[in-house]
């Protein structure tokens, strides 16, 4: 159980690490470097999603024969439908970018400042659910996962998680926030993790035949977001290739870190 605890705490303190940036950083982070860090995260993702959640989905599927396919086939759709129903209830980050030179007032940028909060919680809870699903796995020693292969996937979470409360603390000092108080909006847009990652381990624990489903659902939401969010942000602007050499470069470490540790 320690080690259940622990693999759902290791994402929220990258988060959180990235949020302290804010403490030593003084000026907002440039674009650039946000591109290569969101390009980053995104490889991560992707990586996790296949390596972690998709391939051990169809492999506890085997006995299916011709049709294994199908439980993380399904679960992958309900995933993406999951995340495509939470987007409207949810604004996109890019839309608070766009409308971010419309806004005046102190009260807009309160306003801004929580849906920009919400957009990058929504991220967030499908990286929680799948840290969950997978020690779930781990736990009911039913999956196909290893200790290794679980610690990568929260390693890799944790690693794409630091840019990104890096992303949300910076711009909310810029905007005039105080630096405790924009250390603990980027802490706490990673809150969810924890929460939804112990909720799903409570879940996947009690229907342990649906874990290829949660797995591949969680695969599904999180490919999702990468979609939707994190390439059209990683490719806007000039020299849009810095994302791309960023995506290269944490797909193929979390890749390396499945491997290795699984």
């Amino acid at each position: 159980m320690k080690t259940v605890v622990l693999g759902l705490i290791i994402p929220f303190i990258g988060t959180a690490a990235g949020a302290a940036c804010v403490f030593f950083l003084k000026k907002d982070l440039k674009s650039g470097v946000q591109r290569a860090l969101t390009g980053f995260a995104a490889g991560v993702m992707v990586a996790a999603s296949v390596w972690s959640l998709i391939v051990p989905a169809i492999e506890q599927s085997a006995g299916k024969g011709r049709w294994a396919f199908l439980p993380a086939f399904t679960g992958f759709w309900l995933g993406v439908l999951f995340l495509l129903l939470l987007d409207h209830v949810i604004p996109h980050i890019h839309m608070m970018i766009d409308q971010e030179d419309q806004t005046e007032g102190p009260r807009s940028r309160l306003d801004r400042t929580i849906m920009m909060v919400l957009a990058v919680t929504l991220h967030n809870i499908p990286e929680g659910m799948a840290v969950g699903v997978v020690y779930a796995g781990l736990f009911s020693g039913s999956a196909n996962i290893t200790a290794g292969g679980a610690l990568a996937l929260a390693l890799g979470i944790a690693i794409q998680n630091f840019p990104e409360g890096a992303i949300i603390s910076m711009p909310l000092f810029a905007e005039g926030k105080s630096k405790p108080k924009s250390f603990f909006l980027g802490v706490l847009s990673g809150a969810v993790e924890p929460v939804f990652g112990g909720i799903t381990v409570l879940i996947a624990g009690m229907v342990v035949p649906a874990m290829p489903y949660l797995l591949s659902f969680a695969a599904g939401a999180m490919l999702y977001v990468v979609v939707e969010e994190l390439i059209p942000e990683m490719s806007a602007g000039a020299h849009s290739n810095i994302g791309v050499v960023s995506f290269a470069a944490g797909f193929s470490l979390m890749m390396a870190l499945d491997v290795a540790l699984g």
